[in-house]
């Protein structure tokens, strides 16, 4: 589902919002996580999941291209863990053909 999708699907199921009122509503959503996940803080919506951000340390790699030695210097990597509700749903939910 792409995000234009998720902002289809939720202005159908929504009588009282329009389609920009959603595409608002969904950016600033998507804004708000991505903001405090910058700040380190946590995100946890239950029966969904969580976001934090793990932090990778520097290692030495390998350039594919040339296969010359290179260190990968370490970085903030954002992480999701689903909740056990979600993952029930995923695994209970027959896909529509």
């Amino acid at each position: 589902m792409t995000r234009s999708e998720l902002i289809e699907e939720v202005a159908s199921k929504t009588a009282n919002f329009t389609k920009r009122d959603v595409e608002i509503i969904v950016s600033t959503l998507f804004k708000s996580i991505a903001e405090s996940l910058a700040r380190g803080e946590k995100i946890e919506i239950r029966g969904f999941g969580s976001f934090k951000v793990k932090q990778r340390d520097a290692r030495r790699g390998r350039n594919p291209k040339s296969g010359e030695g290179i260190i990968v210097e370490s970085k903030k990597v954002p992480f999701f863990k689903a909740g056990k509700e979600f993952k029930q749903r995923v695994n209970t939910i027959k896909p529509t053909p």
